[in-house]
């Protein structure tokens, strides 16, 4: 049979009254209609072509009408049920209207895209604000300038550069951005709305705060809300009741109790639920376990599960495999062993033992630890990197490196080299390879300094300040303090790894010393959710702190 030759000229597409027609369901009819083979089609004014979306219409007979038409008795007309997109669009008067202080385009370049359906308001103040920051080689003026580029482009879509055009608004979308939906509007006009006598009116968060007072006075059937990561620009705002919130799209994780840790507990009857379906075998003097059940879903790849119950013995193992509705549990070493010794040091408590697990596996290329001061972040992350580079000659060199954020008053610029200007930054590393020199008393003085000066030779402190451009390969790379990282600070250290290099990022989440970074919006937090499950990458929350009982007690209280 030939095949129908192709339309000669092109369709034209549907309006939008169309499509919200056709999806509209019908409403049920009482009267019974006629059989589907027997009523004829009605046919289109103009017949599609493949590029045109085919939309189901209401008169499509479904499964249920049909076969009471083979009966031969009439079927009900039932209304249609359209299929409806993933995400729609809500109606008009729902959107919002944001008004966005200059810190939050400070603080995301891209915050103007992450509004979804609503629309985005800048006063001229938040303009002039930008234009004042954006010299300098610091994080922030990188920040503004690009958020001028990005509002350059979005001003280059205006088909002309009337002061008409410009105030019906900037489609956020024309850029790129499909997830935006909204519009963007400057302010292209004097705004003068009455504040409170005591404000001063030259302040740029008071004129930020009239042009929300005034725009809510304009639009009295919109919600107008006002967005900054100023806190006590919010407080006045709703002072002078005005609704005002802060910018969470920055914000991995809204509660940090809510973190991935990276161990999990197995019930206690775990071997009764699973013992009849699990398989278990032997490999190299590790065991393995293949289990099926309930578990499974709750488990995720290099997740370190154990179970600990009174007169048993105790099961410490790593999730390497999740197929289906199966897992593989593979036991670890146990590093609390004295002949197990990484470097002299030996794991105290369950998540060491999981830490060093992680740190000496040649598979985990990213491994994240954080936990309280004390708990031997630090010290087992220098042991395992000195082993591995010294023993199985597996890294040339370690590169340790961390932000440089005070946490008192700043002592001004420091003389020297980049490694004599890190040294101060560094004592955490001094005061570690003290300890872990320690182990070879036997070897006298001159054998003590001899191996102090070897170790310190594949030892290289880095500052972060020229990371952007490198590449490093067959590394041992220590990031210690990460939590003080912004996201975009990680993504920079962590896209450096080469070939055979391996990165741990170290910090305690309850201390952060950065402004402008929470718990939820640390880079730390950032890179543990986003790599967790990953093949290649480990997490593990060092809960006991081993440094001395003095350490342990103020980390409680204090």
């Amino acid at each position: 049979m030939p095949l129908p030759k192709p339309p000669a000229q092109r369709a034209s597409r549907l309006e939008a009254s169309a499509y919200s027609a056709t999806l509209t369901p019908s409403k049920p009819s009482a009267r019974p209609a006629a059989p589907p083979s027997v009523a004829p089609a009605a046919a289109p004014a103009v017949l599609p072509t493949a590029e045109v979306l085919r939309l189901p219409t209401p008169t499509t007979p479904t499964p249920t009408s049909a076969k009471r038409a083979e009966t031969g008795r009439p079927a009900t007309r039932e209304p249609a049920k359209a299929a409806a997109p993933k995400r729609t669009r809500k109606p008009a008067g729902a959107a919002k209207l944001f008004v966005v202080d200059t810190n939050v385009l400070m603080h995301d370049p891209m915050s103007l895209f992450r509004f979804e359906e609503h629309d985005i308001f800048l006063p001229m103040i938040t303009l002039e604000e930008l234009d004042g920051h954006k010299k300098g080689m610091t994080e922030v003026a990188r920040n503004v300038r690009q958020v001028s580029r990005e509002l350059d482009q979005l001003a280059a879509s205006l088909k002309s550069s009337g002061v008409e055009e410009m105030s019906k608004g900037l489609l956020l979308s024309s850029t790129g951005h499909r997830e935006a939906e909204g519009k963007l509007f400057f302010q292209t006009e004097l705004i003068d709305a009455p504040l409170p006598q005591g404000l001063p009116q030259g302040k740029a968060d008071n004129q930020i705060l009239g042009v929300v007072q005034a725009l809510k006075e304009r639009h009295p059937g919109r919600e107008v809300v006002l967005v900054s990561k100023d806190i006590n620009m919010r407080i006045k705002a709703r002072a002078l009741g005005l609704p005002a919130e802060d910018y969470r799209n920055d914000k991995t994780l809204e509660d940090s109790d809510l973190l991935y840790t990276g161990v999990q507990a197995l019930p206690s009857d775990f071997w009764d639920r699973h013992g009849k379906t699990m398989e278990s075998w032997q490999q190299g003097g590790t065991t393995f376990y293949r289990i099926s059940g309930p578990l499974v879903p709750t488990l995720l790849i290099n997740e370190l599960v154990y179970l600990e119950a009174p007169g048993a013995t105790p099961l410490y193992a790593k999730v390497t495999e999740i197929t289906g509705k199966s897992a593989v549990l593979r036991t670890l070493k146990d590093y609390g062993h004295q002949k197990h010794a990484v470097w002299g040091v030996t794991a105290r408590n369950r998540e060491q033992n999981f830490a060093l697990n992680l740190l000496m596996d040649p598979e985990c290329d990213f491994i994240t630890l954080t936990g309280t001061a004390g708990t031997g972040k630090t010290l087992m992350t220098l042991a395992a990197a000195l082993s591995q580079v010294f023993d199985d000659r597996r890294y040339s060199e370690i590169i340790v490196t961390r932000v440089t954020v005070p946490v008192g008053e700043d002592i001004g610029f420091l003389p020297g080299t980049e490694e004599e200007k890190m040294g101060p930054w560094m004592g955490a590393l001094d005061d570690n390879l003290e300890v872990l020199a320690k182990g070879g008393s036997s070897a006298g003085e001159w054998g003590r300094a001899a191996t102090n000066d070897l170790v310190r030779s594949k030892i290289k402190i880095k500052s972060l300040n020229f990371m952007r451009g490198r590449t490093f390969l067959n590394k041992f790379v220590i990031i210690d303090e990460a939590q003080n990282l912004t996201p975009k600070q990680m993504k920079t250290l962590i896209t450096r790894a080469g070939p055979g290099t391996k990165i741990v990022c170290l910090g305690n989440l309850a201390q952060i010393d950065t402004p402008y970074l929470t718990e939820g919006s640390s880079g730390l937090t950032f890179a543990v959710d986003r790599f967790k499950g990953w093949a290649h990458s480990g997490h593990v929350t060092l809960a006991r702190g081993e440094r001395s009982r003095l350490a342990d007690f103020a980390s409680e209280v204090l």
